[in-house]
């Protein structure tokens, strides 16, 4: 079950708003979502929460790049939701680097008929059989479950923690306070901005 939140700072205060991420496919529609809430391109959080498994928040300060920090990055990676936060920026790889490992499958998954053996050998025909079967078999767990990914996608990323550590510490939320938040992390930090009783009223 998921969770997100939005909170905009005003000259009055935080506001906030639950937030509604079917519309939301990349980090870039996530960031157009907080600056259309941004007053006077001042500072927004988005906070999305899978129940007992992950938080992330986004932060976005006008017009200036956004902050990302992840609570599990290996958890996140296994949710649709996670994955718009989990940059290859943030993971330290190329950019481009999941396509290449993409197409790269892709040529796995062929069934290695030569040019001049136009029919396949007996056992390249049963490799392609035994390949198109797993193939299946994978496409149809990932259409039943949406936050399904395979292996490759995982395996790549860390568990734990990552992105910035600080990204809220001028608000008074240290890293060593940010690292220790777990299920439910946003009422801590709605109280540590002063945004408890804004954010309940929309709970």
């Amino acid at each position: 079950m998921y969770f997100a939140a939005l909170l905009a700072r005003t000259e009055d205060g935080w506001e906030a708003s639950d937030t509604e991420l079917d519309d939301v496919e990349t980090l870039s529609d996530l960031t157009d979502l907080a600056q259309e809430a941004s007053v006077d391109e001042d500072t927004v959080l988005v906070y999305i929460e899978q129940e007992d498994a992950w938080f992330g928040i986004l932060r976005v300060d006008g017009e200036e790049d956004p902050r990302i920090y992840v609570s599990d990055a290996s958890a996140a990676a296994r949710s649709s939701y996670g994955e718009i936060l989990l940059t290859d920026e943030l993971l330290g790889r190329e950019p481009g680097a999941e396509d290449e490992i993409a197409a790269l499958e892709e040529l796995v998954d062929l069934d290695g008929t030569e040019d001049d053996d136009p029919d396949g050998s007996a056992s390249s025909s049963a490799s392609s059989a035994t390949t198109t079967d797993r193939t299946t078999t994978r496409d149809a767990d990932t259409d039943s479950d949406p936050d399904s990914h395979s292996a490759s996608d995982s395996d790549s990323v860390p568990a734990g923690p990552i992105g910035e550590l600080g990204i809220l510490a001028d608000f008074g939320v240290s890293e060593k306070d940010l690292l220790t938040l777990r299920t439910d992390a946003l009422t801590e930090i709605a109280d540590a901005l002063g945004a408890a009783e804004v954010l309940e009223a929309v709970r």
